[in-house]
């Protein structure tokens, strides 16, 4: 039996492609990968996240970016992180972000198993990468993978309502309630009826 190999592409071979789709895409490190769309639940938790991450950082050395922010990980892979926060200045024009400090995942139903598995390993290949938080879009709470050096192994800590999210690596802390204001889960609904 006769198999094609398919050929792998390059980086730039990537974004100059995608730049072009319409819809999004993240690079695997041989070929792109559709990235799907959330829920309105999704949106609002990003959205919360950044307001608090812009908000705690304005007039700092460290930025704060939204999804269209590439993090190149293992095997010239490309992730597009929902938020990622860099203390490292950066030439605007660029397609991926240099000294990427704090990187955010918010989950959706199909994200789960990537960003529990792969992209935990992934961004623990960044040696700049100090905290990976994995947010969940089905009910309030966080998983936080931390490491205070390069080579550390992560350590995991779960986040609920009543916690606060610190982020000594870039000088902030954010309530969990602050992510998660204003958002009503399907089994809260159910609750209230």
């Amino acid at each position: 039996m006769n198999i094609a190999l398919r050929k792998s592409w390059t980086q730039d071979e990537f974004f100059s492609w995608a730049q072009s789709q319409e819809i999004r895409y993240e690079f695997d490190g041989f070929q792109p990968v559709a990235m799907t769309g959330g829920t309105l639940n999704h949106n609002r938790i990003f959205g919360n996240l950044f307001t608090g991450l812009k908000t705690r950082l304005r007039g700092g050395t460290c930025v704060p970016l939204g999804p269209d922010a590439g993090v190149e990980t293992v095997n010239d892979a490309v992730r597009y992180p929902d938020a990622l926060v860099t203390c490292t200045k950066f030439d605007g024009g660029a397609h991926k972000v240099p000294g990427v400090v704090v990187v955010f995942e918010v989950l959706s139903a199909t994200s789960g198993r990537i960003d529990r598995i792969v992209k935990v390993r992934e961004y623990a290949a960044v040696s700049s990468i100090r905290r990976y938080v994995i947010l969940e879009s089905t009910s309030v709470g966080l998983t936080v993978f931390e490491r205070g050096e390069a080579d550390e192994i992560w350590r995991t800590t779960v986040l609920t309502a009543e916690d606060v999210l610190r982020m000594p690596e870039i000088g902030i802390e954010i309530p969990v309630t602050d992510i998660y204001e204003d958002i009503t889960f399907p089994d809260q609904e159910d609750a209230q009826v």
